[in-house]
């Protein structure tokens, strides 16, 4: 008999760890520039997203695929004190939304939590059994 150990328990659990920490990156990354009117490029920040694949044909882990910045339109609030304001006194605003951030946030941390208790309930698994075989 044969056992194929190449995507075990803990290799899934830590691919979906590391994925989740890069969103947690991003989303944190997002918050922070929610009012950032100038990104660097003349521009609002632009909110990102993550996009995941799997990392194996069949049952695998996780990875992070790519970073995608969100193409919709940026918010316009009307500042015409602003030295960003256009000539209708409207500043252009990032494409942020904070309560959608927070969404996400809390379920990139569940889903870290949820990786952490395979982990956790991987470990009991093998001290189990190795207190079986004692």
């Amino acid at each position: 008999m044969r056992v194929d150990s190449s995507f075990g328990p803990i290799d899934v659990a830590v691919s979906g760890l590391q994925a989740q920490s890069k969103n947690l990156d991003i989303i944190s990354s997002n918050v922070a520039n929610a009012r950032t009117i100038d990104g660097g490029s003349g521009e609002p920040y632009r909110r990102l997203e993550a996009l995941f694949k799997t990392d194996s044909e069949g049952v695998g882990g996780v990875e992070l695929d790519e970073i995608v910045a969100d193409m919709s339109d940026f918010k316009k609030v009307l500042d015409p004190g602003s030295p960003a304001a256009d000539e209708q006194g409207y500043v252009s605003m990032p494409n942020v939304s904070l309560p959608t951030e927070m969404i996400n946030l809390n379920a990139a941390t569940r889903a870290y939590q949820a990786n952490v208790a395979v982990l956790k309930r991987y470990q009991a698994m093998i001290e189990a059994t190795l207190e079986l075989l004692r």
